[in-house]
């Protein structure tokens, strides 16, 4: 008789937390996506527009906004100018939704015996970009928002001439899982993705195509990812209620390659 009760327990909770399955509806729900005119923040937009969010595109080239959904709005703003944060913050709070893709500046490639330090130095402006908008975005989000970010593969699997990007991919999902514990019930997660097809990569034609295949040969997805199914991972992030301080890698499986 014990046993039956012991086992009636937890299927009493599970009926319990039948109401809190459903994806969290973006529709009417406002968003703040920094990096949002090109590449994974330009599709995630795209994403959330379709949703029937109420989106805000961040970027600080304001030419690149002629890119975005007709029913998006844009705001410049540079994440690395803490005040110029702050400000737009409070201009558009409150919000439900905060997603930053924005790189920063510059990243430094090379062995890192010989790396410029600056250069070193200057690719954590991802990183400062990142925690200016988690820490002053926090102020102003919903009680239950939630928050992505966007690290990238080198953070776990590091080739040669990736010590910059891995050591700011790596910060920066360390943040999100430091900084999860201390929002709760608001969520904070990170989507890291493979080699991406998207315009930080300038060449054109034959010569993009086999750039991706050089570098792609190897992966299980042998081909580069594309933004959309990069903002695919981020809108999975912003939906599940049940995701917090995680990272979710696509990236064609080259973390295995």
């Amino acid at each position: 008789m014990a046993l039956l009760c012991w086992l009636a327990v937890p299927l009493r909770r599970n009926h319990n937390l039948n109401s809190h399955t459903q994806p969290m509806n973006v529709s009417g729900k406002k968003a703040l996506v920094f990096g949002g005119t090109s590449g994974i923040g330009l599709a995630t937009v795209s994403r959330l527009i379709d949703l029937g969010a109420d989106v805000i595109a961040v970027g600080r080239d304001a030419s690149k906004a002629a890119a975005l959904p007709t029913n998006a709005s844009f705001k410049q703003c540079d994440v690395r100018d803490r005040e110029a944060v702050k400000d737009l913050f409070k201009e558009l709070a409150p919000f439900d939704i905060l997603v930053s893709a924005a790189t920063g500046g510059s990243r430094a490639i090379g062995p890192f015996a010989s790396m410029d330090m600056d250069g070193y130095m200057g690719s954590f402006d991802k990183l400062w970009g990142y925690a200016n908008v988690v820490r002053f975005g926090l102020e102003h989000l919903t009680e239950n928002g939630t928050i992505v970010l966007v690290s990238g593969s080198p953070a776990r699997r590091c080739g040669k001439g990736q010590v910059a990007l891995s050591s700011v991919g790596g910060a920066v999902e360390a943040l999100s899982r430091a900084v999860a514990k201390e929002i709760a019930p608001k969520r904070i997660n990170v989507m890291s993705p493979g080699l991406i097809d998207t315009p930080m990569v300038p060449l054109e034609g034959a010569e993009r195509e086999a750039h991706y295949e050089r570098l792609t040969g190897n992966n299980l997805v042998a081909r580069a990812g594309t933004p959309d199914e990069c903002a695919h991972g981020i809108m999975f992030l912003i939906e599940n209620d049940f995701v917090t301080g995680t990272t979710l890698d696509v990236d064609g499986g080259i973390l295995l390659s």
